[in-house]
């Protein structure tokens, strides 16, 4: 498949959000390739449609003074804290072309990340009850996702350089006995998050036998 590839850099929520409903229109009206959204969020807390606010230990006042924004979305899942240093995707790809098999697709999406990882000698592992990647008890990537007719929208967030104190403000997932982790955290160094992000896309284009190319403007009107 074709897939092309936009780097946003350090762009808000509800912005990104915008772009992935327009592209996820265009994707579904087959007026567009599929897409993939690379990107770091400014701090923010977000809560999926399994999510509950009880899972948010900040009032709304602490979170204003810290600076974090907190926001309600369609994404499967619970509540996660999105911040720079964190390694954003978000594919927006016809599943169609993946056999509508959305299991596979979560598998795969996993599997990205566990490769990445493997790539800067972190053992990293699934959770067959919980999407996303784990090291040990600790969550070093989040995963959530809608589809609708077929094409996806939402994704991955990888801790890389990721501050990991304001997932103390969460019970991340909704867990109470687990807690976050980042790469930086378990190699004890910074991590360049452009070499991660290359060793990324390559697994991505391994894994979903995609062809990636780079884009540069994003269609801004949604069809909604």
């Amino acid at each position: 498949m074709l897939c092309r590839v936009y780097q946003l850099g350090v762009t808000g929520y509800s912005e990104v959000y915008s772009q992935q409903l327009s592209l996820l229109s265009y994707r579904i009206n087959g007026e567009i390739v599929d897409s993939l959204l690379i990107l770091e969020h400014p701090p923010t807390i977000t809560i999926g449609k399994s999510g509950s606010r009880d899972n948010v230990l900040a009032t709304q006042k602490q979170l204003l003074e810290m600076g974090i924004v907190i926001l309600a979305t369609d994404r499967g899942g619970d509540v996660t804290y999105h911040g720079p240093g964190q390694l954003v995707a978000y594919p927006i790809i016809d599943l169609k072309s993946q056999r509508r098999d959305l299991r596979q697709y979560l598998h795969n999406l996993e599997e990205v990340i566990i490769r990445t990882l493997d790539d800067f000698d972190i053992r990293a592992t699934r959770d067959s009850n919980h999407p996303g990647v784990w090291v040990k008890d600790k969550e070093i990537a989040a995963l959530g996702l809608r589809v609708k007719r077929w094409v996806s929208m939402h994704g991955i967030a990888l801790n890389v350089n990721t501050d990991l104190a304001p997932f103390s403000l969460i019970k991340p997932c909704g867990f109470t006995d687990r807690g976050a982790t980042s790469m930086a955290s378990l190699l004890g160094c910074t991590v360049p998050i452009a070499v991660v992000t290359e060793k990324f896309l390559a697994h991505f284009a391994e894994l979903f036998d995609a062809q990636l190319e780079w884009g540069s403007v994003l269609p801004t009107e949604s069809h909604y």
